[in-house]
């Protein structure tokens, strides 16, 4: 493609698939500037269309969502398919648990040609994990349609990743590190992809991915089209944008609308690093847990937490990037299925895992990084659900719990002694 895209922006426009494109922006978008959309979401594009009926999708399609289990589209799908479907750039910011990859699946399924038997969307992501978890949204909401999907991701074989891809899958899911090997030995042909996906966009967009990301985009078409979704959109990763997207329809959310309103926000004051341990303990055993997250900020502090509550006879898992892929798989499918009730990481699994009937995240260390804070409170209250963040703060966190709290515009309190009624 794509140098040509990467390097200037001035003929972007020239490369969309039809002046349709232009037509439908004129007639949708109130005006060039992004206008206020109900008060939450700001957009230059206002159409919306709350009923998947309305949305003239494929028939196989419809049935594969309904089958999934939406009844109806989340705020972020009803402002966000039409546009993507019709072939725009697209950047979209909205909070966790919201719909984002059901967006971009849905959008996608509809634009392949089901009997060509070749790669026409890849969607980017930052870890395995969720790459692996877009892979089981495009299979399940594909399965009337019988789309095939293949996940391109580090600790596997790149044999198998090879063959897969050479027998045509017609999306694929992948890490940067391994599609962008894949490309490179002609595995996965590029000829046939009109659409290109970056999921968590602010993280892949940043410094040590960024690059890769400009690498993958200049072997693309040069028609092709660009989506990215992301609970945050850092101004810098805004101005990145401007260099390979094309006139992109934007839907934000404000700032002060992104803290989660289902989600009781608290904190406990610790004062010191070594009183954290006991204080999990006395949570562990006073709250009715269905499941939770516990955030540390290191592996060392994950292996420790995990290795103390064993110690302890608490029955937990934990995650991080030292493990190998299949270990990872296994204590997902155990926390998933209910096996473990607790499951301790990195910020590893801070961004866009969905896992079903998560009630507490507990910040075992606040983030170092604020954007990442709404990502793994986000964990809890998926889709309207209620959930419970309890942030450890020790006497030198306060500065830090004060920036988060200007930052999201929110309130963290102090944690009630009748918490366990929010259960």
């Amino acid at each position: 493609m794509s140098s040509n895209r990467i390097n200037s922006q001035e003929n972007a426009s020239q490369s969309k698939p039809s002046s349709q494109l232009d037509d439908n922006r004129s007639s949708n978008a109130a005006n060039p500037s992004i206008v206020p959309v109900d008060g939450t979401i700001e957009s230059n594009w206002t159409e919306m269309v709350t009923d998947f009926d309305k949305m003239n999708l494929h028939e196989p399609l419809l049935r594969g969502i309904y089958g999934f289990g939406f009844e109806r589209p989340s705020a972020i799908q009803q402002r966000a398919i039409k546009p993507c479907i019709l072939g725009h750039d697209l950047i979209a910011q909205s909070q966790s648990g919201t719909g984002k990859t059901a967006t971009f699946t849905i959008s996608i399924l509809q634009r392949i040609d089901i009997d060509l038997k070749q790669c026409q969307a890849l969607i980017l992501a930052p870890t395995r994990e969720l790459a692996r978890q877009i892979q089981r949204v495009v299979l399940a909401i594909g399965d009337y349609m019988k789309v095939s999907c293949h996940a391109c991701i580090g600790g596997t074989s790149i044999n198998e990743d090879a063959k897969a891809l050479r027998a045509g899958a017609q999306v694929v899911v992948g890490t940067p590190g391994r599609v962008f090997d894949m490309l490179n030995r002609s595995a996965l042909r590029k000829e046939n992809i009109k659409m290109l996906v970056l999921d968590e966009a602010d993280e892949m967009l940043q410094e040590g991915f960024s690059d890769q990301i400009k690498n993958i985009i200049m072997l693309m078409p040069e028609d092709l089209q660009i989506v990215l979704l992301s609970a945050t959109m850092t101004n810098d990763v805004l101005n990145i944008t401007k260099k390979f997207m094309s006139d992109p329809v934007k839907i934000f959310v404000k700032k002060e609308e992104l803290t989660l309103d289902r989600i009781h926000q608290f904190h406990i004051n610790v004062q010191e690093e070594r009183f954290k341990f006991d204080t999990l303990c006395d949570l562990y055993a006073s709250l009715s847990i269905v499941k939770a997250v516990i955030f540390c900020n290191t592996r060392r502090k994950v292996e420790f937490v995990a290795r103390k509550l064993s110690e302890e006879d608490f029955t937990v898992s934990a995650i991080s990037g030292e493990l190998t892929q299949e270990q990872r798989n296994t204590i997902m499918n155990e926390f998933r299925t209910g096996s473990s009730r607790v499951l301790i990481t990195t910020d590893l699994l801070a961004r866009g895992i969905d896992i079903q009937q998560v009630n507490l995240v507990i910040n075992y260390d606040l983030p170092n990084n604020r954007e990442n804070y709404i990502h793994r409170i986000g964990r809890s209250g998926r889709f309207g659900r209620k959930g419970v963040a309890i942030n450890f703060v020790t006497d030198e966190d306060r500065t830090t719990l004060r920036d988060l709290e200007h930052f999201y515009n929110t309130e963290i309190k102090e944690m009630p002694m009748d918490v366990a009624n929010l259960f």
